[in-house]
């Protein structure tokens, strides 16, 4: 799961206006269909509004996944205004630097979005109301108090402190009190009860400059400790400022939980958690941990040029180069798992290498493809593999993916060494593609034992109609204690569908990407922090089309909201 939030700067609107946001997951595949996720909440006479609303959702390496942000200014017994639109790649955003990305706003301004990983399953319902709060409005006029829980995250640049829940304000009143609230323990605390977060309370001004009324540090345990009628001290620049009353603090928990590498699904039960029951449980490192703390993924792209797969001049083939700008099905495969990948590389640079070739009459098992020791993007590989008809090779036998593997390999483990030695994290990916089974067996399944403990995976996809029943010897590559490194995949059961082929292709991937650095004892570098002024504000893109229903309390999609790619 990931937690998704964001704030605007600087929206274009004529006077005053009361922004909210609609975040809607677009669909991207044949059979999807977009879904609002949530709305955030209203924030008055305010063109940079920084919303305390989070959005979570299920994340997934090889699916492709966007979220449209919808803003418009609220306008009562009437239509909401539209106020711009932009559209986040979830991909791009959890490679960026941050994880934190600036888009611009067609209709003027900025939207910043940050993506985390969600951790810690449950619920936190509390009750507080004030007593005696310091007014900020002077003579007979008295404050109309709010409060917001501000969580503190500590990433490799400092500390940062973001507000995770907004209470609803209650008029001239000293000693407000505030309806019952609930927020999800992966908002608040990420599942560590005894984080310190903020509770701040605001004076509400309609122009949207708050005036503090004092704070105080709690954590969830101390809240569901003194639930009950505790009095806690509010403090304003050091002095008392009144007290808040903490009635009700109880957790509800999952009964019980199926978790995967980043999909949790959990059957909630609703229950009241004493102190002594709440449970310390570790959070493991996820996939999301590493490439947030900035691990790079490199990708090595090998390609089966044995004679199996036809004459590449003869139409039906399956290296036949259309010249009509259609793809054959290597290059489909190519554009479908590589466009994906390279969001987690920072320079998009990639050897591709041939196997199953013949040159000046010697068999060749690796080769460069191209006239560059690395392509630059998807482009640059695709360039690269025909530039290979040109290059006078004669297609041969056997297939042999070992020294394709090895080398692979080696370069992935040099890399994590430099890596590692400049203070940084990588990780290395061998799109392996092939019409056939591999001639020897017990040998491949050898090498890639071999490889077990070197940071790579190996995700091979079988092109064409051949039998690839061989490569069953793969399923029980990780049953005898050993790393498992490689996925197979036949492009053909996928074929109707790119984003169905980059899923299934990369699904082991964050799995085995986690088990290499637990074994190896090397835990997620701290996530970066970026502030405005070092985040790069990309351009805007065509907006998206998306209807929205506002008819109901609930926002639905009315039309439109598909951004869904073929070959």
């Amino acid at each position: 799961m990931a937690r998704f939030a964001f704030l605007t700067h600087s929206l274009y609107h004529q006077g005053t206006s009361d922004p909210f946001a609609v975040v809607t997951q677009v669909a991207t595949t044949a059979d999807e269909r977009p879904r609002v996720i949530g709305k955030t909440e209203i924030v008055k006479n305010n063109l940079s509004p920084h919303w305390a609303k989070i959005f979570t959702f299920e994340y997934q390496l090889g699916t492709p996944a966007k979220l449209a942000i919808n803003i418009f200014d609220e306008v009562r017994k009437s239509d909401n205004k539209s106020m711009g639109s932009t559209v986040f790649e979830v991909d791009s955003l959890l490679s960026a630097r941050g994880g934190t990305k600036t888009k611009k706003i067609r209709n003027g301004g900025t939207v910043t979005a940050v993506i985390r990983k969600s951790q810690g399953a449950g619920v936190l319902r509390f009750k507080m109301s004030g007593e005696g709060l310091k007014n900020q409005e002077g003579f007979l006029r008295k404050s109309d108090p709010f409060f917001e829980l501000v969580r503190r995250d500590d990433t490799a640049g400092g500390a940062t402190f973001n507000t995770v829940f907004r209470s609803e304000v209650v008029k001239d009143n000293l000693s407000p009190d505030w309806k019952q609230a609930s927020i999800e323990l992966s908002q608040l605390c990420g599942g560590n009860f005894d984080l310190p977060f903020f509770v701040k309370i605001y004076d509400h001004e309609s122009d949207g400059k708050h005036e503090s009324m004092g704070q105080f540090e709690t954590t969830v345990n101390a809240m569901v400790q003194g639930a009950g009628n505790a009095s806690i001290p509010v403090k304003l620049k050091g002095k008392d400022a009144g007290t808040v009353v903490l009635h009700k603090a109880e957790l509800s928990l999952p009964q019980s939980t199926e978790s995967s590498e980043e999909g949790v699904e959990e059957e909630m039960a609703q229950m009241s958690v004493s102190p002594s029951a709440i449970p310390r449980t570790a959070n493991k490192p996820t996939f999301i941990d590493y490439v947030s703390g900035g691990c790079q993924l490199n990708v090595t792209v090998a390609i089966d040029f044995t004679g199996s797969n036809g004459d590449p001049r003869q139409p039906g083939t399956l290296h036949y180069l259309h010249q009509d700008g259609q793809l054959n099905d290597y290059e489909k495969a190519i554009m479908s798992i590589l466009s994906i990948l390279q969001k987690y590389d920072s320079d998009k640079k990639f050897p591709v290498l041939g196997f199953g070739a013949k040159y000046n009459g010697e068999i060749r098992h690796a080769f460069q493809c191209g006239t560059a020791s690395e392509a630059v993007g998807v482009k640059g590989v695709l360039s690269a593999y025909r530039d290979v008809f040109g290059s006078g090779l004669v297609m041969s036998r056997p297939t042999v993916f070992n020294e394709v593997i090895e080398y692979a390999a080696g370069r992935a483990e040099q890399s994590l060494d430099a890596a590692l030695a400049s203070g940084g994290q990588t990780y290395s990916i061998l799109l392996l593609l092939t019409d056939g089974c591999v001639s020897d067996i017990p040998a491949t399944a050898e090498c890639l034992k071999g490889i077990a403990d070197k940071p790579i995976s190996v995700v091979m996809v079988g092109v064409g109609s051949a039998d690839f029943s061989g490569m069953d010897f793969l399923d029980g590559m990780g049953e005898s204690g050993v790393r498992d490194v490689a996925q197979f995949v036949p492009f053909n059961d996928y074929s109707d569908s790119p984003s169905d082929l980059s899923t299934v292709t990369l699904h082991e991937v964050p799995r085995q990407l986690t088990s290499f650095f637990q074994n190896k004892g090397i835990q997620p570098l701290s996530r970066q922090v970026v502030d405005g002024s070092s985040v790069v504000e990309e351009e805007e893109e065509p907006e998206i089309d998306l209807s929205l229903d506002f008819s109901s309390d609930k926002v639905t999609v009315s039309g439109g909201g598909h951004q869904y790619k073929s070959w």
